[in-house]
């Protein structure tokens, strides 16, 4: 089955290159990233709807972009779903608004919680049990470096608390390391441009990314090689993606991983692999898939150790507190209902060794499927529409409750050991 679906995105990719893709033999080409690139640029119509019309995001110089105001198609039932953004850039909240919040929440789209609306995310749910609000500064399409970069920035303004969650969800480790998105979602791209209209979903553009040194195997911080919104259509220029995304390694190797190119610098990968100490056998011509594979998550491990550091840093500096959260619905809590091992427990390790707070909703699943007589899939159905349903963010603000009660000091006003028989509501009220 694998094999038959391999087979069939090379075929689809093939019959979406531009003519000339093939060899005159009709033989079929050896795809390049220099192919790839130039058969997928941006359109200038999807540039301006994400510059000029309503869409699902909004540009922003550092990370790329960041929420919209939009109603995405997508929610459950084929619903439509309110997605909204408050001028601090946080999504829309309304539980005790107005009233002091500890707790900033930073990640991907499962933070963001795409796919419900503005009051039926995890944040919300949560806020509503602790009677304080909850701030949701997730987006879709993030990595662990770039909600990391939209950390530091936000707590250094007057919406800072002294909690920060910094969550970390599948493939979050390997987008920490690209320069640009956009070419590693190009099928999904179009299917949106289809279903939503074209540009009403764009993101994924150029963002501040970090990459490895492979002559000193250091890592080093890049800002977005796009700060200025008008530069964007850059975007659009074959000649102009391929001189600045021709050596951008990560990009070379999850679209090789995948399939969607087949050649790939090899010299490149063996010095990544010595300086990450991960002796692989490269000498096969051409490198098998997974072996690549192999090797980009070890890549990105080693992006995500480096990060979360530079988060605790950042959060010891200034007095607050950092929980990690971890979830990885695909790679991870499925491997592990269906008894497999988790491919990311080398982050696990990690975070347990060097003593972060830390949240994994992978093991609340576990131990929530025993409670059930279903198939693997059917449990799936309950929670998730490809992100959380309403039912699974619920259930992760509930899994999650206890664990920030005891973080918080002091604890929330329903957890507060007071004598005080009556509290006076008048700051609880709201005007209507």
């Amino acid at each position: 089955m694998h094999t038959n679906r391999h087979a069939l995105t090379i075929l689809l990719f093939v019959l979406l290159l531009p003519i000339g893709s093939l060899a005159a033999d009709g033989a079929e080409k050896r795809i390049s990233l220099e192919d790839y690139l130039r058969a997928n640029v941006a359109s200038k119509r999807e540039i301006d709807v994400f510059l000029h019309e309503m869409s699902w995001a909004q540009f922003d110089p550092d990370v790329g972009y960041i929420l919209g105001s939009y109603m995405p198609r997508d929610g459950m039932d084929q619903s439509s779903t309110f997605s909204t953004v408050q001028p601090n850039g946080a999504r829309t909240s309304f539980m005790y608004q107005g009233r002091p919040c500890r707790i900033n929440t930073y990640g991907n789209s499962f933070t963001q919680c795409h796919q419900v609306s503005d009051g039926e995310t995890w944040q919300e749910y949560l806020a509503a049990h602790l009677g304080e609000p909850v701030r949701n500064f997730g987006m879709g399409g993030f990595g662990v470096y770039q909600a990391y970069r939209r950390m530091l920035r936000e707590e250094q303004t007057k919406h800072g608390a002294e909690y920060v969650m910094l969550y970390i969800w599948g493939d979050d480790h390997v987008r920490s390391l690209l320069r640009c998105r956009y070419m590693l979602t190009a099928s999904w791209n179009r299917s949106q441009n289809s279903k939503e209209g074209k540009g009403r979903m764009f993101h994924g553009n150029f963002w501040s990314n970090l990459e490895m040194n492979l002559t000193t195997g250091q890592f080093e911080e890049h800002e977005s090689r796009i700060s200025d919104p008008e530069r964007l259509y850059q975007m659009t220029d074959p000649d102009w993606m391929v001189a600045n995304l021709k050596d951008d390694l990560t990009l070379e190797m999850a679209l090789y991983s995948r399939g969607q190119i087949h050649v790939i610098d090899v010299a490149k990968l063996k010095a990544l692999s010595r300086h990450l100490n991960r002796p692989l056998d490269l000498d096969q011509t051409p490198p098998a898939r997974a072996t690549v594979a192999s090797l980009l998550d070890a890549y990105s491990f080693a992006a995500t150790k480096a990060i979360l550091n530079k988060a605790r840093a950042f959060t010891d500096a200034h007095d607050k507190k950092l929980m990690v959260i971890l979830l990885d619905p695909y790679r991870v809590t499925r491997t592990l209902l269906e008894g497999g091992t988790r491919y990311d427990q080398e982050i696990v390790d990690f975070v347990r060794e060097n003593e972060f707070t830390v949240f994994d909703m992978n093991l609340v699943h576990c131990e929530d499927y025993k409670s059930f007589n279903l198939s693997v899939g059917h449990y799936f159905k309950r929670y998730f529409i490809g992100h959380y349903n309403p039912a699974g963010n619920h259930l992760f603000a509930y899994a999650l409750k206890d664990r920030v009660v005891n973080w918080l000091d002091p604890k929330p006003l329903p957890y507060r050991d007071t004598a005080r028989k009556i509290i006076d509501f008048k700051e609880y009220l709201q005007e209507y």
